[in-house]
């Protein structure tokens, strides 16, 4: 679907969108935590771009995912990596697809089990339409609308890249 220059293009585009609203926000100093293992790629670039001192946090939701019955065990599971104090802290959570919802609501049951955040903003690379769970993100940087089956997953980590995938 898209290269890696697209994606880069759509990172830029998503830093400046992110700088901008959490500045209206009046928040100047968040903490980022990227969603495994696409949203740490974004988080990553996010982090260079808006030069954030403080570190990267990352999560892993295996354990939080409302579907972990039917799927099992990712072989890969990650533990969750927060080097920070959330409590009082905006906190900046970052995937790279928005979609059904159930991925940011796994996230925020976890990311609230490390303490309790000021504010949490979500910002995703990609939207598609079919929520299933009343979440939207504050900044996205672009959306798509797929045909029924199909799905978008970013690939990387380098050179990162949009694939649609059938299904």
């Amino acid at each position: 679907m898209a290269d890696s220059t697209d994606v880069e293009t759509l990172l830029d585009r998503m830093a400046s969108d992110l700088q901008d609203h959490l500045r209206r926000a009046g928040i100047d100093d968040p903490l980022m935590v990227g969603i495994h293992t696409g949203g740490a790629w974004v988080a990553e670039a996010l982090h260079r771009r808006l030069g954030l001192d403080t570190p990267l946090g990352t999560l892993s939701i295996t354990f939080y995912r409302d579907d972990f019955t039917r799927i099992g065990l990712h072989p890969q599971v990650r533990p969750s990596n927060l080097p920070f104090d959330l409590d009082d802290r905006h906190v900046v959570l970052v995937d790279d697809v928005l979609y059904t919802g159930r991925t940011v609501r796994a996230a925020l049951n976890e990311l609230f089990d490390y303490g309790r955040p000021a504010s949490v903003k979500l910002a995703v690379l990609v939207t598609r339409p079919g929520r299933e769970l009343p979440i939207c993100a504050d900044v996205s940087a672009t959306e798509l609308a797929l045909a029924p089956g199909e799905h978008v997953k970013l690939t990387g980590p380098d050179p990162l890249q949009l694939v649609i995938q059938p299904g």
